[in-house]
């Protein structure tokens, strides 16, 4: 059950530029998906792909959530990232390419960090969809648990790293993901605490594969004004994987809105 219609006033201009969508879809699906409310956790190498691609495809609602500056090791695999961007927040940098795409589109930009005590801020009731790209399994669970007592639909994303081979991404309920190892951390908990109360449609691969090189990475995170280290083991990740599924969470959206008619 969605929250509804919020009937924007889009631009003859803007509309213009969602002719190809119009075409495949038709009139109504595209004001469909200009109406709906999407908010997306994480725009990394996943998360920012998947905002390209939704507001490319006509969402004008959309709340991205990442508390992250970029970082040199991001270049290879996220939107946001280039030597220029080097130090800033991902979410400002994400939000100026998206509204150059479309200056009509509602973007809110909040560079802060999912967590249990700060989930209520967020007021994901107001939300059509949930998107979760991120990959702190402490965070990640709360929020897959707190979005699925909404009546949005939720979408996620399991682990992209350590991954090559683009034809091993699947889609399915997150019950039934095999061979990802965040996955299996996620039911683990969920079985020791509390279980989503409704399905998670998951893009993810069975795909596992080793790291080759150094992994002497420590990537910081500001949060609140204070710079701390986090995840002291990274893994390796390609552009081809991640971006994919971005693109796949995107299609979950747009094909659930446009199945809905």
């Amino acid at each position: 059950m969605q929250k509804g219609n919020h009937n924007p006033v889009v631009s003859n201009s803007i509309m213009d530029s969602f002719t190809r969508v119009e075409l495949l879809l038709g009139k109504e699906a595209l004001n469909q998906i200009t109406s709906k409310r999407v908010i997306l956790f994480g725009v990394g190498g996943v998360g920012s792909w998947c905002a390209e691609a939704l507001v490319r495809s006509g969402i004008m609602h959309l709340t991205i959530v990442d508390p992250d500056r970029v970082n040199a090791s991001n270049i290879n695999r996220q939107l946001p990232a280039t030597q220029g961007s080097i130090g800033q927040l991902k979410v400002d940098v994400l939000k100026s390419r998206l509204l150059e795409i479309n200056p009509e589109a509602q973007i809110e930009a909040l560079a802060q960090i999912y967590t249990e005590e700060a989930a209520a801020s967020f007021n994901l009731n107001s939300y059509d969809y949930i998107i979760d790209a991120i990959d702190t399994l402490t965070h990640k669970a709360h929020l897959l648990l707190e979005a699925c007592k909404t009546d949005a639909i939720v979408f996620a994303s399991m682990g992209a790293g350590l991954k090559m081979d683009p034809t091993r991404i699947r889609i399915d309920e997150f019950w039934k993901v095999k061979g990802c190892k965040l996955a299996s951390a996620l039911r683990q908990r969920f079985r020791k605490t509390e279980k989503p109360s409704k399905k998670i449609l998951c893009i993810y691969s069975e795909e596992m594969l080793r790291n080759k090189g150094d992994n002497h990475e420590i990537e910081e995170r500001e949060v609140e004004g204070v710079i701390s280290s986090y995840k002291p083991h990274t893994n390796g990740a390609m552009l081809h994987i991640t971006g994919i599924y971005g693109f796949m969470l995107a299609s979950l959206v747009i094909n659930d809105i446009n199945d809905g008619l």
